[in-house]
């Protein structure tokens, strides 16, 4: 049976969002804790509710039936866009997501970017570079980049930039002005992983034999840099952005610690605190969504960058 490549990531783009639930359900119910007693005033023996209050909350959330009664219909639910009640604040979990999504995608769109431009700047000026001092420092800067933690990050550019230059606000999320530094703070180590994987795909493309019989035609330094040899390495780097955007919106749970901002992440934090199922779960599947969509829209401009992709894909196609 022949299935059109589109058909298949979109078979296993399903998959993936099924392992998220499924996954994401099981590793909640097995952590220490319980997200009621949280809620009716902490599980270290502070509770002060009635046994009877306690199996009334229960009840309500759904968490007093056997847990493979839960799953299905959580899942039931969850095919449904419902995700249930949040346990913590009693709002519908899928509404308090969709709600802090917009915050957390402005910070996420605008790192990304920002990461693109920083890592493919420096990965193509180390590399074409003819001074080879200059090329050594740039080449020498992703590896320290992937190396800064997050928090530290964040907490040095408001010391910096806030703090003494006074040019952009240390916390809130008003203006554009306040998405800079934490869009800054997750750019840097994003666009140090695609400044080294980009160098490097550089390197190979720069020495493949295609390169010297394109120079030896007459082709100009400018066209086989960029019109051959970066369109070719700018592949493995499109892949690699279509993960590391996933990884732009998990990083943002703490990015928004750090700059107080109200978004995802400290959503995700308060929920992952109080062991808020819903909530959780509603942020992981969506979350997971986003990635696929993502690497789905990546996976589809493949064949316009690289008419070769077209053809493979045809001919497996073909051959079922």
């Amino acid at each position: 049976m022949r299935v059109h490549p589109v058909v298949r990531r979109l078979l296993q783009a399903v998959l993936v969002l099924w392992a998220a639930f499924t996954l994401s359900f099981v590793i909640l119910y097995l952590l220490p804790g319980d997200a009621v007693l949280t809620k009716l005033g902490g599980a270290d023996g502070g509770v002060t509710a009635s046994p009877q209050q306690i199996a009334e909350a229960r009840a309500q959330y759904g968490l007093d039936e056997p847990v493979l009664v839960q799953y299905g219909k959580r899942l039931a639910d969850a095919l449904h866009g419902d995700f249930g009640t949040s346990v913590s604040t009693g709002d519908d979990a899928t509404h308090m997501v969709l709600t802090a999504l917009p915050p957390t995608l402005a910070v996420t769109g605008v790192a990304l970017v920002l990461a693109v431009v920083f890592g493919g700047g420096i990965a193509i000026l180390g590399t074409y570079t003819r001074v080879r001092a200059v090329s050594q420092f740039l080449l020498s800067l992703p590896p320290l980049g992937t190396s800064l933690p997050t928090f530290w990050v964040g907490l040095l550019l408001i010391q910096l930039f806030s703090f003494r230059l006074r040019l952009f606000p240390a916390l809130g999320a008003t203006g554009f002005a306040s998405l800079v530094l934490p869009a800054i703070t997750l750019a840097l180590p994003t666009g140090a992983i695609i400044a080294q994987v980009l160098a490097k795909s550089l390197r190979t493309q720069l020495a493949e034999p295609y390169i010297e019989i394109t120079r030896a035609k007459g082709a100009s330094r400018r066209r086989v840099h960029f019109g051959h040899a970066l369109r070719n390495a700018g592949l493995p780097a499109l892949t690699l952005v279509g993960v590391v955007a996933g990884n732009l919106l998990a990083g943002s749970v703490v990015t928004e610690t750090v700059f107080s901002r109200d978004g995802l992440g400290r959503v995700t934090a308060s929920a992952v605190t109080a062991q808020d199922i819903p909530v959780v779960q509603a942020v992981i599947v969506l979350s997971a969504l986003f990635f696929v969509l993502l690497n789905l829209a990546v996976d589809l401009l493949y064949p316009l960058l690289d008419p070769r992709v077209a053809v493979v894909r045809e001919k497996v196609t073909a051959h079922g």
